[in-house]
């Protein structure tokens, strides 16, 4: 299942995200901490669905869980390369 984000979330993805954060019982499995269903994005504890093998994986619900906002952009994408480190700037 492919998401094309730039229009916005699919019906299929609402479902298949609340099921995951219903699986989870809305606790964030990165932190371990309860998920206040209220909170709205952009809200760093609102409810997001981390993709444990990032998001070129698809959407299997096996390798989704339940995550802060917060906690979900600590992680990032597995996927990618991490940021490289910042250097200092020696001239203007």
């Amino acid at each position: 299942m492919s998401h094309a984000w730039a229009a916005g979330s699919t019906r299929q993805w609402r479902r298949l995200r609340r099921a995951v954060l219903d699986r989870d019982r809305w606790i964030c499995q990165l932190c371990h901490k309860p998920i206040d269903p209220t909170r709205r994005n952009p809200d760093p504890m609102s409810a997001q669905v981390h993709h444990v093998q990032g998001k070129a994986y698809g959407d299997d619900p096996a390798h989704l869980q339940a995550a802060h906002r917060l906690c979900n952009q600590k992680a990032g994408d597995p996927t990618r390369a991490p940021d490289p480190a910042p250097r200092p700037m020696t001239r203007w």
